[in-house]
């Protein structure tokens, strides 16, 4: 079996080409002044420089002594594709410590960027099949050509379905695969959770109106209530409970599966008491500043009263104004 280590460079190497590009061609790399000769140059310097944690400052501080002044855009850069580790610094669901980095110790093995692309393809698959060279192409910012030659490669290896619109899906052997009528329990998704960013179409999971709401400008996913497998509205972690707003009017049975599902977490929240008293507290942002919502946007208010004081958990949903603040 391949190690940790050992996976994650299988995974990283085709990608790396397509992340470097990324990287390096955008303003904020190129507004350094700096060229794609000089941010490879410098790649031995930051690794010997990482051979034990060093915080994202202590870096930034070695970028200024050797580079100059204004030159906050290259560690941007670098740190996406560059050998790195990121280092535990706070303990498990610690989100404050600051960020420590450490040079990969093992080394890309003599496969080609051909096999790499097969392995990552079966891995993909095995998480989130079935699914389209579209899906894949962008989870993992490879060209589309690339995929279709992997796939080609991988004849016998994995099977060809029809999905709902005709188009071509593909899956490994023997996966499950859920009749249409099977239903799909109410969830509480954390931030990015994969299934939300998984597939090219996400509308297979968000509703198209919805997504905005949760996907906000700068990347960040909010955590989403998953109603009937589709997102229904978002939650967050407050004093004694979770909060919870549906976009749309939810009925009385999804309300008690969601409890259910928060009662569940705030049990393993008390496990981890000690380390994150409130998790995703770092984007509370999010709900201060509010957001825009469908004009069938519901807020969780007073349910408990409807019910007598038996859900306590998650409250009754009274409806809003387009513009809705989630709090």
């Amino acid at each position: 079996m391949p190690s940790a280590a050992s996976s994650l460079c299988r995974r990283r190497r085709p990608r790396r080409r397509s992340l470097r590009a990324s990287r390096l061609g955008d303003p904020r790399f190129t507004s350094s002044g700096l060229s794609i000769a000089d941010a490879d140059a410098f790649l031995p310097h930051l690794a010997k420089f990482v051979s034990r944690p060093r915080t994202g400052a202590e870096v930034e501080d070695l970028l200024k002594a050797r580079l100059g002044e204004g030159k906050r855009g290259v560690w941007w850069a670098l740190r996406t594709f560059a050998p790195l580790h990121h280092v535990p610094t706070g303990g498990p669901w610690s989100f404050d410590a600051p960020s420590s980095f450490f040079a990969a110790r093992t080394k890309l093995g003599p496969e080609s960027a051909d096999e790499s692309v097969q392995w990552l393809v079966l891995r993909y698959l095995q998480a989130f099949g079935p699914a389209s060279v579209q899906d894949f192409a962008q989870f993992t910012m490879l060209r589309r050509s690339v995929v279709r030659q992997a796939l080609q490669a991988l004849a016998g290896k994995v099977e060809e379905l029809e999905g709902p619109d005709g188009a071509t899906l593909f899956d490994v052997p023997g996966a499950p695969l859920p009749a249409e009528d099977t239903i799909a329990p109410p969830r509480l998704l954390p931030m990015w959770d994969s299934i939300l960013l998984a597939y090219s179409d996400r509308s297979r999971v968000v509703p198209p109106d919805y997504r905005s709401l949760i996907i906000r400008g700068n990347g960040d996913v909010l955590p989403t209530l998953l109603v009937d497998g589709y997102v229904a509205g978002v939650w967050r972690p407050v004093e004694g409970g979770i909060e919870a707003t549906a976009f749309h009017r939810l009925d009385e049975e999804a309300w008690k599966g969601l409890a259910a599902e928060a009662d569940a977490f705030l049990a393993f929240l008390a496990f981890l008491a000690d380390r994150e008293r409130t998790v995703y507290r770092r984007y509370a942002h999010w709900w201060t500043k509010g957001c825009r919502a469908p004009k069938s946007a519901y807020s969780q208010a007073d349910y408990r009263e409807q019910q007598g004081g038996g859900i306590p958990l998650v409250r009754r949903v009274t409806r809003l104004a387009a513009d809705m603040s989630i709090s």
